[in-house]
């Protein structure tokens, strides 16, 4: 079992938090992951307090694990991206459009699953249809 790093010193841009570890390594994660902190100030982010495996804030209620700095998904995927960033998108719906289970979908989106290139295609194509069809209404 690899060994945890433990990250010492946090900071924040616009659109990650990026962790610096024991041995000086800078790690990031994008921001879209914690979408609470994200959308917190520069006070609210500083208000947290460092476990034996993170970090949590509580008037947020919001962890960040020492782990999800080194996982390999810390950049969200363009469809995972895609689908964050539009939330007004009724995920059951536009799924049913492209003939996938939502959960399937759901997945997907939150990195429990990670689909084949051609899945990933083929809902990027249904996407920049739906695209298609809003530009041409």
């Amino acid at each position: 079992m690899k060994a945890m790093k433990k990250i010492t010193k946090i900071w924040f841009d616009g659109e990650h938090i990026f962790g610096e570890d024991e041995q000086g390594k800078i790690l990031k994660q994008s921001l879209l992951w914690y979408p609470k902190l994200k959308d917190a100030t520069d006070e609210e982010r500083a208000q947290y307090t460092t476990g034996l495996d993170g970090f949590h804030w509580r008037a947020l209620d919001e962890d960040v694990s020492f782990e999800s700095f080194e996982y390999e998904d810390a950049e969200p995927s363009v469809l995972q991206r895609f689908f964050m960033t539009h939330p007004e998108i009724n995920i059951a719906e536009f799924a049913k459009k492209c003939k996938i289970n939502a959960t399937l979908l759901r997945n997907y989106i939150n990195g429990f699953k990670k689909p084949s290139k051609e899945r990933e295609e083929y809902i990027l194509g249904a996407v920049r249809e739906l695209g298609r069809e809003y530009l041409n209404a």
